[in-house]
């Protein structure tokens, strides 16, 4: 048996405000977009390369949802970004204005700093120890 996670689903305030984040500013791509209905879209987004999960971008719909929208996780860091070149992207990423709320630092598994996304969701921006020692 084979299985994987296929999509997260990000709920969001403004469909067109979180695409322009994530794709102009983070540089993901729209991988897909149509429309369901008047009021909802079926969008995914995923950051460039290799990638098996995506974001499905899913519009708050009620006051439950928008309680929700830059608190998934409670406060947590809620997503993990990867790289395979850290100071290249996060040098673009601060260029583009995206807030990071820690400075790079080296751990054990590898470069890693927290950024917050559009509606304050935290995410982990790594480099992991593998791909830090082949360059």
């Amino acid at each position: 048996m084979s299985q994987k996670i296929a999509q997260i689903s990000l709920i969001v305030k403004d469909y067109d405000e979180a695409i322009q984040f994530y794709v102009d500013k983070l540089g993901f791509l729209l991988l897909e977009d149509k429309k369901m209905t008047e009021e909802k879209r079926w969008i995914r987004i995923a950051p460039p390369g290799k990638s098996e999960c995506s974001l499905l971008l899913a519009k708050a719909n009620n006051e439950q949802q928008l309680a929700a929208v830059g608190n998934q996780t409670g406060g947590r860091v809620f997503l993990f970004l990867h790289t395979d070149d850290f100071w290249n992207d996060y040098n673009k990423m601060i260029e583009n204005k995206i807030h990071f709320i820690s400075l790079p630092r080296k751990e054990e598994y590898g470069l890693v700093a927290v950024f917050k996304d559009l509606y304050g969701n935290l995410w982990d921006f790594i480099q992991p120890m593998l791909d830090c020692e082949s360059k």
